[in-house]
Parts: structure tokens; sequence; C-alpha cells
């Protein structure tokens, strides 16, 4: 971005940030694959008067968050999603591109979720690697504990957060501007961070280093592997995984005001599988998750859909299906990808 920012100690940022440059590049990363959209063609309509406006509104401190447009999907599970406006999503790119400068160095390596070259695929990858090395190329049985935090993104503390993000960050006017994202949002008075912000995922990093550094540095787990708010940890001694849980829950309450979902504390052998992002993983095969199946053929159909009436280009539609088969790519889903196949050959001749 305009130069970029390389310094370590991040006091004089925000002038810097908020360049014409730096938004206009914003805008051109946010519209990719969006240009069709309704709200995004409207911006674009009068793209300059916007971002200019948008500068000015920065520059002089009066920028404010609008409110946020509210759905909900299903993807397996019914999720409230909260779309913000288009000029605050470019917002969004332009500070988040500044978060993974300034925080990306200081999380651990095991941490796979909105950052670059992580994501679900390396983490299941890693989940193998520690597989084999914790069983000794699958010479021994160990057992997988699998934690999942409690309505995470709902349950955010605003303070809390504000505190971890002022460690780092001394620049009072960037300050000014996250605390503009981070409150134009709550579920409760003083909690929560909206599903659909790409802000929310690098907040998200942020919250849950904390409990990063304490499983890898306090608790002195070796294999551990977490993606948002799904973690999971190996180890051949069940008991010891068991006696892991309460100190782990405690951190939460503590530090973060936080806890593990009661009913998704799993502890199981890997032989019987072990259900991490989608996958689940054996020690000589990986399948795709039955829920993940269903979801992908719910996409393709309704992505079918919309090349039809003419919602998205064919382009952009065989950019999806080549994602989806992405995704079967890392598993043993032959027969999945040849139904799937099928599929969208009928469909498409409909």
């Amino acid at each position: 971005m305009g130069g970029g920012i390389r310094r370590k100690v991040f006091h004089n940022i925000f002038d810097e940030l908020i360049t014409l440059e730096n938004l206009f590049l914003s805008w051109q990363e946010f519209k990719r694959g969006k240009s069709k959209r309704k709200d995004v063609q409207e911006f674009e309509f009068n793209l300059e008067d916007n971002i200019f406006q948008l500068h000015q509104e920065l520059k002089e401190s009066k920028y404010r968050h609008s409110k946020y447009h509210s759905f909900y999907i299903c993807d397996p599970k019914l999720r409230h999603i909260h779309k913000a406006a288009v000029k605050d999503r470019v917002v969004h790119h332009l500070v988040s591109k500044i978060f993974q400068q300034i925080y990306d160095r200081s999380f651990i390596y095991d941490s796979y979720s909105c950052r670059l070259g992580k994501g679900t695929h390396k983490a299941v990858n890693r989940l193998r690697k520690f597989s084999l090395k914790e069983s000794q190329n699958n010479k021994n049985n160990f057992y997988v504990l699998k934690c999942d935090i409690r309505k995470f993104f709902d349950n955010v503390d605003h303070q809390i957060l504000v505190a971890l993000l002022k460690k780092r960050i001394k620049d009072e006017r960037f300050l000014w501007l996250i605390k503009e994202i981070v409150f134009s949002f709550e579920t409760l008075p003083g909690k929560g961070i909206p599903l659909g912000n790409l802000t929310s995922q690098y907040f998200a990093n942020i919250y849950l280093n904390e409990l990063d550094q304490f499983i890898k540095h306090k608790l002195r787990i070796k294999y551990y592997i977490r993606y948002t708010d799904d973690f999971v940890i190996l180890d051949e001694n069940r008991k010891k995984l068991e006696e892991l849980v309460m100190p782990i829950n405690n951190f939460l309450l503590r530090r973060l005001k936080l806890s593990l979902h009661p009913e998704k504390i799993i502890i199981r052998k890997f032989s019987q599988g072990a259900d991490f992002l989608g996958y689940v993983s054996f020690p000589h095969f990986r399948v795709l998750r039955t829920k993940t199946k269903r979801r992908i053929f719910r996409k393709i159909l309704r992505k079918i859909q919309m090349l039809k009436i003419g919602d998205i280009a064919e382009d952009s539609f065989h950019q999806s299906v080549q994602s989806y088969f992405g995704v079967l790519s890392h598993a043993n889903c032959y027969k999945i990808r040849k139904e799937l196949e099928n599929k969208i050959k009928i469909c498409s001749k409909h």
C-alpha cells in the first residue's frame, strides 16, 4: 500500500494510511468479484466523489460508521450476518491491510484463519503432519482434543479488544478509527463483533492470540492448531487432554470473558476420526464431512440458478465451481466429485 508501512513502532501511521492512493487501492481490492452487486455499482457510479468525500471525512475525523444490513444464512447452521455499507467496507479493507503488517509476525505459526499463506487446507495438512509425528508414522495411537469457543463473535469484549490493540498501536487517530469500527456493532452492551466484516477476522486473531500464547508458552503444548474459534490439541495421553480443559476454560473466562462450548469438548482416538474444519481425518486418509458435502451441493445449485438469471457471469460461476473442486481435492472424494460433475451437467441443461 502506498509505499508500505515497515516500522515496528506504530506511532504515526494514520496520515500515511488514509491517502487517496490507499483508498483507491482498498476500493479495488474490495470490488473484486462484487462488480454486479447493486450497492457496489451505485458507489462506483460516483466513485471519485465518494472516495474524495471519504478521504475528507477521515482526514477531519468526521467519519462515522453506518448502520449494518442484517440477514440470516444457512451455512450449514443458521448464522446472523451483518453487512456494512460499501463505504465502510472500503475502510475495513484499508484497516485490515495494516493489521496484517502490524500483527502477523506476533501470531503463533499454527494460527490459520485469515492469514497470508494459511487457511483451512493448510490447517488440516498440519494436523496430518502432527498426527504422523505423534503416532510415529501411524505406529502408535493417540488422542485429539477438539474445542469450540461458545458464541465467540457475540462475546468479544470491546474494552478488552481495544486494550489489546493499544499495546501495539500508539497512534491516537488510528485508534480513533479502529474504535469507530469496534463500537459500530454490539450484540450486548460492550460486546460482539459482526460476522461478515473483514476486520472481524483480524480482531478475532488479535483477541485469541492471547489464548494461543497461553496454550503454547504457559501450558507448553506442542501439537496445537487453531482456526478462528475452533482448535485441536494432540497427545498420546487421554488424561492429560482431559486435565487441559479446566485451565484453558479458566484462562478464557478470566482473561477474555469467553468460555468453551460445553457440548463441543470432544476427545477421541485419532483412529476414530478427527472432525476438524469440514474434513474428518484418519491415520491413512481424509474424507469430507457430510455437512460440508451437503453445503457444497447446495451452494453449487444456487450458483447455477444465479447464472441462469444473469446474477453472476459465466467466468465467475466456473471460478466458484473450481474452488469447490479444490475443497474436494484435499480429501478422498472421487465419488463425490463425479456426483457433483453430473449434477452440474444435468442442471446446466435445464
